[in-house]
């Protein structure tokens, strides 16, 4: 990079509060001259950051909820993940014009070819927001079920979808499932359902905090197929730089940063 690289994400602190410290540590390691900020932020202060990607103050943007829809409109082209999922967490500026992606489905196919878990395995989704719509079109060409406590919202969610899912009843068990864990439940020290976490054969827990979640204890000890949170959020970051800088994101550096907060 021939000129310091600035890039911040907007939103609810609680969800970007690694996040600094994650891509800091690349910028570093890498000997890119750069920063990374992170601000709390709504719609105004979005189009405030938008407006210094035009006049190149910023050169890439990271946004949580509740800012992704407002990210998706002000997005004038889209990736083809950004596209698949309906949902926008990074933008940057191409041929002069905002571009939306979303490094939650890039984050998603990389997570399913790790190979701790079964490529075979069908997929459990548990959640119907912003964060399962991405992880559902990351699952593409797997044989997936889709369950929320508000099953409307399921039902809602699969017809939008290109990615084919059944809608099942939360709670309902799927023998042999890769689970991931879409919702905020664990965040708070709740547990998932133990009739579905004890009959899958991996889990993917996106809810993370200051402690592991208890369902992420439970693998733990049971020596479950697993990926944690934090694991996930640095797959997401990793997507974000690499799309920004076009260089391969040293992921276990930033893996190492997260995990030291």
């Amino acid at each position: 990079m021939t000129s310091p690289l600035h890039l911040a994400v907007l939103g609810d602190p609680i969800d970007h509060s690694r996040s600094p410290a994650i891509h800091t540590a690349a910028l570093r390691h890498l000997g890119i001259q750069g920063s990374y900020e992170a601000r709390r932020a709504g719609p105004v202060e979005l189009a405030d950051a938008i407006a210094e990607m035009y006049e190149g103050a910023l050169h890439g943007l990271n946004v949580t909820m509740p800012l992704k829809r407002e990210a998706r409109a002000a997005a004038a082209l889209l990736t083809d993940e950004a596209s698949a999922s309906g949902s926008v967490n990074t933008l940057r500026l191409r041929d002069g014009v905002v571009e939306g992606h979303s490094t939650d489905v890039v984050a998603t196919r990389l997570a399913f070819s790790d190979p701790r878990f079964d490529p075979a395995a069908p997929v459990l989704i548990l959640g119907a927001g912003g964060a399962s719509a991405a992880v559902l079109a990351g699952a593409a060409g797997r044989e997936v079920y889709l369950a929320a406590r508000d099953s409307r919202r399921a039902e809602h969610l699969a017809e939008l979808s290109r990615t084919p899912a059944s809608v099942i009843p939360f709670g309902a068990a799927v023998i042999g499932a890769l689970l991931v864990n879409a919702t905020p439940l664990g965040m708070n020290g709740e547990s998932l359902p133990d009739a579905i976490t004890s009959v899958a054969t991996g889990i993917i827990d996106l809810a993370y905090g200051d402690k592991p979640t208890p369902t992420v204890t439970s693998a733990e000890h049971s020596g479950l197929a697993l990926m944690d949170g934090v694991e996930f959020l640095v797959l997401q970051a990793a997507g974000s730089f690499e799309w920004w800088t076009g260089v391969q994101a040293p992921f276990g550096v930033m893996l190492e940063a997260a995990r030291k907060r």
